[in-house]
């Protein structure tokens, strides 16, 4: 397939992951779905509540994938023995790591503590916190990794990921309304409509840096490093390929289509979509390299995006628990997830929540490469040192 061909595959293929939800949910509604177009969204439309049949198939899900990280020799994944490292001088963290911890700890108390002198100072802290918190991961892994980070040897892929970021997370809204809504934000009158978009898309910059800051940091201990890469080789044919490539088209259309029964499709269906697309045309995956047997990139990307969750979800929980009056934070934000709202721990999200992370990390790599192969830029994030 000649180049400029691979490049119009993608772009359609990229346009139907917004086309298809958009016709499914035409059918279902004769026109937009509730609460369709507000910025940032509001929860207009009430849930199905708890459905017991559906919380115990996703349980089953959730303890195979559990399973299957905890005990992957279960599924085929074999020992491995990796030589140990010479002992040398530890290599000090960067400036930026010392500079960092500060903003973070004043961010993290003001978004907690609101503190209010002209204005409120909570309403301002979502960026500062999570770049700096960002910068910290990154001198982690500078100081595990002997020098090698993203900000010190790739800062133009860091500024690169920011900005697909946050034209990805924008999509994510988007697709957000065909499913009624899974998550929301009550605080939209906090800012103007102006503000609201301005706000929001600076830190939307933020999401993909912190995932593949963690991904990095993961890779620097052996555990991680070795645990899921000789296991089961995985070869899928072409014909399979299209098979993936048109089931990813027929949920992304159900999802607009059925917005409760197929929620999770959100989820999932840029997998199957995307991966397919990128494979047909001959171009790399996080999945490439399990025809080899090597798991490690797609599993340690799902566990990334896992661990980052947690400050996610325990920092929005947080800025908005510890008080009763009127919530001030612009970028809380509440779940109204169906069939699956049970258990919360200091979190808006349901413990079965947490389970998508694991496919949300997938998405942003595949998109972020998407980027990459359409634009013609390195969307190589790795980085190479003495690891421990």
């Amino acid at each position: 397939m000649k180049t400029w061909k691979k490049t119009v595959f993608l772009i359609v293929t990229f346009g139907l992951i917004f086309l298809l939800p958009l016709l499914g949910s035409l059918a279902k509604w004769k026109g937009m779905p509730p609460g369709y177009g507000d910025f940032p969204a509001q929860k207009v439309e009430a849930d199905p509540g708890f459905s017991l049949l559906y919380f115990s198939l996703a349980c089953v899900v959730a303890l195979i994938i559990t399973l299957l990280l905890v005990f992957p020799g279960w599924f085929g994944f074999k020992k491995t023995e990796e030589a140990p490292r010479k002992s040398g001088a530890a290599t000090p963290f960067p400036i930026w790591f010392w500079w960092s911890l500060p903003v973070l700890a004043l961010s993290w108390f003001l978004m907690w503590a609101r503190v209010k002198l002209f204005v409120s100072l909570e309403h301002y802290t979502f960026v500062p916190l999570w770049w700096s918190f960002i910068l910290i991961l990154d001198g982690l892994v500078y100081r595990r990794n002997h020098g090698a980070s993203i900000i010190s040897r790739k800062p133009h892929v860091m500024q690169l990921l920011a900005v697909v970021s946050c034209f990805s997370w924008f999509a994510f809204e988007y697709l957000n309304f065909f499913v009624l809504e899974n998550w929301y934000y009550p605080n939209n009158e906090v800012f103007s409509n102006f503000g609201n978009v301005f706000w929001f898309s600076l830190s939307y910059t933020t999401v993909l840096p912190a995932i593949f800051e963690w991904y990095l940091l993961l890779k620097t201990f052996r555990l991680f490093r070795n645990r899921y890469s000789h296991g089961p080789r995985l070869k899928v044919s072409r014909m399979w390929l299209i098979v993936y490539y048109i089931l990813g088209l027929i949920l992304a259309f159900g999802m607009g289509y059925y917005p409760y029964l197929l929620f999770w499709v959100l989820w999932v269906a840029l997998v199957p979509m995307l991966s397919a697309a990128m494979a047909l045309a001959g171009y790399w995956t996080p999945f490439t390299p399990v025809k080899n047997g090597d798991w490690s990139k797609v599993i340690l990307v799902g566990l990334a995006t896992v661990f980052n969750g947690f400050f996610w979800e325990f920092w929005n929980f947080g800025s908005e628990w510890f008080h009763d009056d009127a919530p001030t934070n612009p970028n809380y934000w509440k779940y109204s997830v169906p069939y699956l709202d049970k258990f919360h721990i200091f979190s808006e999200m349901p413990v079965l929540g947490y389970f998508g992370y694991l496919f949300f990390g997938l998405n942003c790599w595949i998109i972020w490469l998407i980027a990459a192969y359409v634009f013609k830029f390195d969307a190589d994030i790795e980085v190479t040192g003495e690891q421990g």
